[in-house]
Parts: structure tokens; sequence; C-alpha cells
């Protein structure tokens, strides 16, 4: 019995010698990497060859346990939030673009402790512009055009519609990062674009960098749809509140009549801007299909819109009560007697006035009446539906 145990205990201890060695052979082995793949193993096509920037990804392989550093061409990622294990090393690539495409394949390296490197067959796919709003849409030649978006790397440049470019080289293209959230870091890149001469044709603009081209979905001096442009059309309430040749002190045209409001507006007073009209301007398809569609229009704050309150009015019945509220205790909205265009998503609007589906002719009506007392100072123009 006593030489039985003896052999099952040697046995034991040899497969025990035979782990360690198998174990040591291989964490002293050279490093390997067998392939990348997405964290999620249930994901359909697990496997990568190139992600984009930002992608989290899992280097698989051996004898990784003593990366130090991983790089993505000539941009190292950040290991303080990347884990380490023998087979494997999860890592962010990059947010930032490269400077250098270090190989058109091989952009993947690793480096170890003892500073040998590993290179693996692996590209980075570099995002092209994302556009995400500008602030005005209606500017005039010199102006400058605040536009956010991200992926907007240098050297990039601003064409609009006609033809006329600007870009970074050349100074009329100004780049920025503008940081949202300090605690997580979050942040939006920013152009500011002057506007070029000649650029006086409505459409969207085209935005180009080494990295691919984006069309604006938004469009600059926008004359789509056009609902209220104060050109007469507004019924007996606008009449005597609209500006047709600016004066001293007046915000400049920037398409025809606009209107202006100076008036000490208290709380809960019922006044009554413009409107309201029957029209037929809305386009069939918003009314069908809202969240294709948002409502937009022009504000100039000579004073500070924060208190008070707009009721904007859209139905096709006369005395239906639903109106969409646009607050000024939240809004805050102060453009310091500078053109700005505000968008409300369109399905808002619609939900909080008339049922989607029914189409048909709509009067509209802009209506200040809200709590708090409004010293109220402020100018509209070209109001409108359009795709977003």
């Amino acid at each position: 019995m006593k030489t039985y145990f003896k052999i099952i205990l040697l046995v034991a201890i040899a497969g025990v010698v035979a782990i360690l060695n198998n174990s040591c052979e291989e964490s002293e082995g050279a490093p390997y990497i067998s392939y990348v793949r997405v964290p999620n193993l249930e994901a359909k096509d697990s496997l990568l060859v190139a992600a984009s920037q930002g992608r989290l990804i899992v280097i698989i392989g051996g004898n990784l346990q003593n990366t130090r550093e991983v790089w993505f061409n000539d941009l190292k990622a950040d290991l303080q939030q990347a884990r380490v294990t023998n087979h494997s090393v999860m890592v962010n690539v990059p947010s930032d673009a490269p400077e250098v495409i270090t190989d058109p394949d091989k952009q993947l390296k690793l480096v170890f402790a003892d500073g040998r490197t590993l290179l693996h067959e692996f590209k980075v796919t570099i995002n092209k512009p994302v556009i995400h709003r500008i602030q005005s849409e209606y500017l005039m030649e010199g102006e400058k055009a605040i536009i956010d978006g991200d992926y907007l790397y240098l050297p990039i440049s601003v064409t609009f519609p006609g033809g006329a470019t600007v870009s970074s080289d050349d100074g009329g293209v100004i780049v920025e990062e503008v940081i949202v959230n300090e605690a997580t870091n979050e942040k939006f890149m920013r152009l500011t674009v002057t506007v070029p001469s000649g650029a006086t044709e409505p459409g969207p603009l085209t935005f180009t960098n080494n990295f691919g081209t984006t069309i604006s979905r938004f469009w600059f001096l926008d004359n789509r749809n056009i609902f209220f442009g104060f050109d007469g059309e507004e019924g007996p309430y606008s009449a005597g509140f609209r500006v047709t040749n600016p004066g001293p002190g007046d915000p400049p045209l920037i398409n025809g009549p606009y209107f202006r409001l100076t008036k000490t507006i208290g709380s809960w007073d019922w006044t009554q801007v413009f409107g309201w009209v029957y029209t037929s301007d809305i386009p069939e398809d918003a009314i069908l299909n809202p969240r294709k569609y948002n409502y937009k229009f022009e504000v100039n704050t000579i004073k500070p819109f924060n208190a008070n309150g707009i009721r904007i009015f859209l139905s096709d019945d006369y005395y239906d009560p639903r109106y969409f509220f646009w607050n000024g205790n939240t809004a805050q909205v102060d453009t310091n007697g500078k053109w700005q265009t505000i968008v409300f998503p369109f399905e808002e609007v619609m939900a909080s006035n008339v049922n989607p589906g029914v189409v048909s002719s709509y009067f509209l009506g802009f209506i200040y009446c809200g709590e708090r007392t409004l010293d109220c100072d402020m100018c509209f123009d070209n109001f409108r539906i359009v795709p977003k």
C-alpha cells in the first residue's frame, strides 16, 4: 500500500514540475500576437484587422505580461486604463489622429520591459470630419462662423455654396478644442471660419481634411420652407415691430426685414407678437414624419431672454389650446447682439401641438406668456421647418 501511495506522489510531483516547466518556458519565451478581437466574445465577426479611434480592443497572444507600451502609429496608448496579462492586452486605440503613419500595414507596436518590440499587421481607421452644429446659419462676408464637431484635424478647408473656399493654411479656419466636462475630459473640436467673399448662395458646407470629406446637414443661409420671414405676411400683430431699414442700435438685416420686440413683459402677461397666419408652407412630409425635421429660426437678443417664456402654437384648429413652450427661465439665451440659429426637433413641437399625420393648412402663433417679468429686446427672422 505504501508503495502505491509513493507512486501516486511521484506522478503528482512530476505533473507539477511539468506544469511549472511549461509555465517558465512560456514566460521566458518570445512574445507573440495571434490576433486582435473585440472585448465581447459573443459578438459576430469578433476578430479585427482594423479599428477606429478610441475603440476598445483586445490583443491576444502569449508572453505579453511584460508589455510596457502600446503604440498605434506615432501615438502611444494609455496603459493606465489598460489590462495586461500573459495572454492579452486590453487597450483603447488613441482618439487623436497620428501625424505619421509608421507602416501602411503594421501600425500596432508593443514595447516590452527588456526593450524588445513586436509589430503586428493592424490598421487604424481615421474618422473623417464630423459636424454637429453651427452657431448661426446666417452670416455675411467677413463674419465668423462658429462650427462644432469632431475629428476636425489640420489641415482642413471649408467650401461654401458656389465654391468659395477657406482653409487653415491661409488662416481662414482656426481649430481649437473645447472641454465640456473637466471631470471626464469630454471635449469636442470647434472651427472658427471666416466667411469668404462670394459666399452668398444658400446650401450645405463641405469640410475636407487628409482623412475625408463631409457635407453638413445644415444649410448656410438656409431659405427652405420659410413661413415667417417678416416680408409682410405675418398679420397685424407684427406690423409695428418690423425692421426694414436698420437704424442706430438695430441689428443688421440677414434676410430682408426682421421682427424686433422692445417691451417690458410682466409675469403671465399675454403678449402676442405675430400670427395667426394660416400657412401651407409646412412640407407635407414633415407632418407625416416629424422626426426627420427641425423647427428653426434666427434670434438676436439685445437683452437676455432669461425670464417669462414663449408659447409656440402650431395647429389646424384655431381654438386648440396646446402649445410648445420655450421657457426663458431655463433657456437663458443671450446672443450678445449677434444673430444665432435656434433649433427645436420638430417632433417635440408637433407633440405639444397637433397630432402627427393630419395633413392640413396650419396657423402658427408666437406669444409671450410665462412666469417672471422679462425686460425684452429680441429680434427674430426666418421661421422654417427643414430636414435634419
